[in-house]
């Protein structure tokens, strides 16, 4: 649970902070600290790993741990393999779609 991506943003439609986890997109938490958003989504994901665990699912392993090999066609340091795949988790795209995007913007 510890090694899995978190963010914490504010949300202005909800006039609250919401805390995400980029390894599960379906699950948020809102709060009125961002300390306490923080706490409930990693509660939430702590029930969920529990729950999957339980049904015998296949629990998603965190973006951190993964290897990657830098390369897709052209090759970057892990890091910025790393970095983009946590942004098209987050943003719920695929990785090609992602890196498409931005090279195409500029």
């Amino acid at each position: 649970m510890d090694k899995y991506t978190y963010r914490v943003m504010w949300s202005e439609e909800d006039g609250e902070y919401i805390g995400l986890c980029a390894e599960f997109p379906s699950l948020s938490w809102l709060a009125k600290t961002q300390e306490k958003a923080l706490t409930g989504i990693r509660n939430t994901v702590q029930e969920i790993i529990r729950d999957m665990q339980f049904t015998g699912e296949t629990i998603p392993e965190p973006l951190t741990t993964r290897r990657y090999s830098g390369k897709f066609t052209v090759r970057v340091p892990p890091e910025v393999h790393r970095k983009l795949s946590i942004q098209a988790a987050e943003s719920r795209v695929s990785f090609n779609r992602l890196v498409s995007a931005r090279l195409s913007d500029k």
